[in-house]
């Protein structure tokens, strides 16, 4: 069904919020590229620690997304119905509640660093060198999350490259520092770790002059930051169902051989990429959608979900044909190892497949993310990991299907959550009007 031309939102609004917000996304994983290429040259087992640690620090901001995610919706919807003050007062309390969390997380994780490095990684050389990188980097969580609440409210009210710059400028100066530090000063690992932190507060700095320079309120309201918990509490749920797929998924994978762990790091990996890419379509639906119910227009949100809808096909049916056309050339790049390739193919022609797929679902997400519709959200994603995934990705082990049993799982995962999804936006309960979500 078509959207009436009236409704329909320029593309080159759009894509004036998704690029800008697909730098914020890409910055990180580039800046690891650098510091991995770094440390590298230090040998093994600094690597290997790098490579520990930095999983577990990455978990602080793949479980605490509700920073950004539910203080874009907020944020959104109080933009849309013309009270700008009232949209960045909901980035003030979650700066205050990211400080307090990121405080907590800090005594946390220098209490266990030692004993889950040495979970992750067996007692050893690795394993240390994960703990003294690990102790350093824990500083900069607070930083992390005032950037992720400084992202949610700029996003709010419509501003996305004044956050880009800020995260650009951290990283860049962290990248330049890095090798400064590990090689000239000597360092070593831990001059990494301290390049990191340095990278996360100049950012967390830029975020919160932007904060004060609007001259609102900047005392705590517990009762906003409560109201942004129980938004929170929903995307931590559903960000530990996806949590719990993949690593199902790499645990079952390993143990079918080493060619397809291997095999299927690569594909994981470039999905996780090209995720990347669609979610920041979906982050330009978030901010709109939330704008026009905060406005009270739900025709018009309507229509952008529909719109958002047919972004995300388009561009799921691109990087489909594009990777499709690749697969002779792309998996040789990563590996020159036999084993690892000829496992390739088993879970490549998935990967292209759920292209489309992926791009509506990660429209669909953003849509129902700038209603603040979290809840469905969480049980949907539940639902789907626990009916199509999981079941499959374990009874691959069992039965031996290895990365096709795998991959059917994500295609499952993939196909239910698109079935909720449609079914949800055709409803049309999602759309609820007002500057808050009651």
């Amino acid at each position: 069904m078509s959207t009436p031309p009236a409704e329909r939102e320029p593309l080159r609004r759009v894509l004036g919020l998704a690029v800008p917000a697909l730098g914020v996304l890409a910055a990180e994983p580039l800046y690891l590229l650098v510091d991995t290429a770094v440390v590298g040259h230090l040998g093994a087992v600094p690597l290997g620690g790098l490579s520990v640690a930095a999983i577990v620090l990455a978990q602080v901001s793949t479980q605490l997304t509700f920073l950004s995610y539910g203080t874009t919706a907020r944020a959104a919807r109080l933009h849309g119905a013309g009270r700008r003050a009232d949209a960045v007062a909901e980035g003030v309390q979650a700066t205050w509640l990211a400080v307090v969390v990121g405080l907590v997380l800090v005594a946390v994780g220098q209490a266990v660093a030692g004993p889950v490095a040495r979970l992750l990684a067996g007692q050893g050389e690795v394993a240390d060198a994960a703990v003294s990188w690990l102790r350093i980097a824990l500083f900069g969580v607070p930083c992390i999350l005032v950037t992720m609440a400084g992202n949610g409210w700029l996003r709010g009210v419509q501003d996305t490259r004044r956050p880009l710059r800020y995260v650009l400028v951290g990283n860049a100066l962290s990248a330049a520092l890095c090798p400064v530090l590990v090689y000239w000063a000597g360092w070593g690992l831990e001059g990494s770790a301290v390049a990191n932190v340095v990278a996360q507060v100049v950012s967390a700095g830029l975020f919160v002059r932007a904060l004060v320079a609007e001259r609102v309120p900047l005392r705590p309201v517990p009762a906003m930051m409560r109201a942004q918990l129980r938004l929170g509490r929903d995307l931590v749920l559903r960000s530990l169902a996806f949590q719990a797929c993949f690593v199902s998924a790499t645990a079952v994978a390993a143990h079918t051989s080493v060619g397809a762990v291997g095999a299927h790091q690569i594909v994981l990996q470039l999905w996780v990429f090209l995720s990347l890419v669609l979610d920041s379509l979906a982050i330009s639906a978030q901010q709109l959608v939330g704008e026009a119910l905060g406005a009270r227009e739900d025709r018009r949100a309507r229509g952008l979900a529909r719109q958002v809808t047919g972004y995300g096909l388009v561009f799921g049916c691109v990087l489909g044909a594009l990777f499709a056309a690749l697969a002779g050339v792309l998996p040789g790049l990563f590996t020159a190892d036999g084993a690892v390739l000829r496992e390739i193919p088993h879970a490549w022609w998935f990967f292209v497949a759920l292209q489309p797929v992926a791009g509506v679902v990660f429209a669909l997400d953003g849509v129902l993310l700038g209603a603040g519709d979290a809840a469905f959200l969480r049980t949907a994603t539940i639902a789907s990991a626990v009916v199509g995934f999981l079941p499959m990705v374990w009874a691959s082990l069992a039965l031996g299907w290895g990365l096709v049993g795998i991959w059917t799982g994500l295609s499952a995962f993939m196909l239910l959550r698109l079935g909720t999804l449609l079914v949800r936006v055709r409803s049309g309960r999602w759309a609820v009007v007002g500057a808050v979500r009651t």
